[in-house]
């Protein structure tokens, strides 16, 4: 699209369900702020579009790689009725290029705020548009004038490389915290328009506030979460989803405030493995020592640990699931800890994107089924284990197969084509 039809939108109307409703959210808020002469409008269904004239508006689409094939038979029908298309997310942002060949006119990768405003004020825009980061105080956390709100994103960017994961290759590896006067600025609207609730998007909560991600600031946190008390946010929840915590990030003074500020129950902390060899392999950049320090203070505190673990690596061996398991088990059954159970997915844009998709063996269909049975697990391992399926039909060539226990340079085999 020229600038010269860009100039010409009237509206933006964006796909909206229960899987993208985080980062719609904050893309209408932008445009709350920065483009207010825009109508902005969400839809479910292409039927919900027929009112409008595709001259002057735009469709938008933020999507994950389980969408995918949704958005394959969705965006024809789009453009037989004949609007611009235009992509982001977690999908477009990790594969732009296999996104243009769903028929999307542009797609923008990683931070998408200023490119899509940009876009939207005529500024001329390539089909792939390159992120800008910005500091997060920059825009609004949710869209208030459209009653859509969401929990406040408080950090971007992860310092850490763990090679299963997206969010390094999207948003990059330098940390950018929202500033606690913005969030407060942001909480006091919220309260104003009756919503008294706050939680939050980290990919490490307790690493809030410092320069790098992971050390607590525990002034800052406190200074945080005692400003949105006063302001009369009457349920607070810090270091559970949509939130995680990294476990060398849990110390006792954190604890401490969150028992004195929270209604936290539990904190969602990353093991992600009880084997070493697994750790080392997909770079957590910890130990299952570090992990059951963490969790040990966690249970000292009163709450309970919800510690996530990552099931079905195809290089594990046995003697990985073995550990995998009595590692769980000994979490259990110290420290009352509650599992979250994840099969392994090889996303696009994370390192392992052309590993073959996780499985679970009999054995740890066993114990898994046994702990969820109990109430003591938790976390949509099965289904996850078909949709790992299905993000691995996705990619163009062939699967990279693991064989287990593959030598000394094997860290550097799993990393072989990494870029999607």
């Amino acid at each position: 699209m020229s600038a010269r039809n860009v100039r010409r939108i009237k509206r933006v109307v964006f796909l909206l369900n229960k899987r993208n409703r985080y980062s719609v959210t904050a893309l209408i808020g932008a445009m709350e702020a920065y483009a207010p002469a825009i109508e902005v409008l969400t839809f479910r269904s292409p039927a919900e579009l027929e009112r409008f004239d595709p001259e002057e508006t735009v469709v938008a689409l933020s999507f994950s790689s389980f969408d995918v094939e949704e958005v394959r038979t969705l965006v024809p029908c789009l453009k037989e009725m004949g609007f611009t298309v235009i992509a982001g997310g977690p999908h477009p942002s990790a594969d732009p290029s296999g996104t243009l060949t769903l028929g999307v006119d542009h797609v923008f990768v990683g931070d998408g705020e200023e490119t899509l405003l940009n876009y939207l004020k005529g500024k001329p825009t390539s089909s792939i548009v390159e992120g800008i980061p910005r500091a997060l105080d920059a825009f609004p956390p949710f869209a208030p004038t459209h009653g859509m709100y969401m929990p406040t994103e408080i950090t971007r960017g992860c310092p850490f490389k763990c090679a299963y994961c997206q969010v390094p290759n999207l948003f990059g590896r330098r940390v950018r915290h929202r500033s606690v006067k913005n969030v407060l600025k942001w909480a006091r609207i919220s309260v104003e328009n009756s919503r008294k609730i706050m939680r939050f998007i980290s990919p490490n909560a307790f690493g809030y506030g410092s320069l790098d991600g992971v050390k607590p600031e525990a002034e800052v946190i406190k200074k945080l979460l005692s400003g949105l008390r006063e302001l009369g946010i009457e349920q607070l929840y810090f270091g559970t989803f949509p939130s995680d915590v990294r476990p060398e990030s849990v110390t006792s003074d954190i604890l401490a405030l969150i028992k004195t500020y929270c209604d936290n129950k539990s904190i969602l902390i990353g093991a992600q493995s009880g084997s070493e060899r697994i750790l080392k392999l997909i770079r957590r950049g910890h130990t299952t020592k570090t992990v059951e320090k963490a969790v040990r203070l966690i249970h000292e505190s009163g709450l309970r640990p919800h510690v996530d673990f990552i099931f079905g690596f195809p290089f594990e061996t046995e003697e990985d699931v073995e550990a995998n398991i009595a590692f769980m088990s000994r979490l259990i059954e110290r420290y009352d800890a509650k599992i979250h159970a994840h099969t392994f997915m090889p996303l696009p844009g994370s390192d392992f994107a052309h590993l073959r998709a996780g499985r679970l063996n009999r054995r740890y269909r066993k114990v898994l089924g046994r702990y969820a049975s109990s109430g003591i697990l938790d976390g949509h391992w099965s289904k996850q284990e078909e949709l790992s399926k299905q993000v691995s039909r996705l990619k163009g060539g062939e699967e990279l197969e693991i064989e287990s226990g593959c030598g000394t340079d094997e860290v550097h085999t799993l990393q072989r084509g990494n870029k999607s």
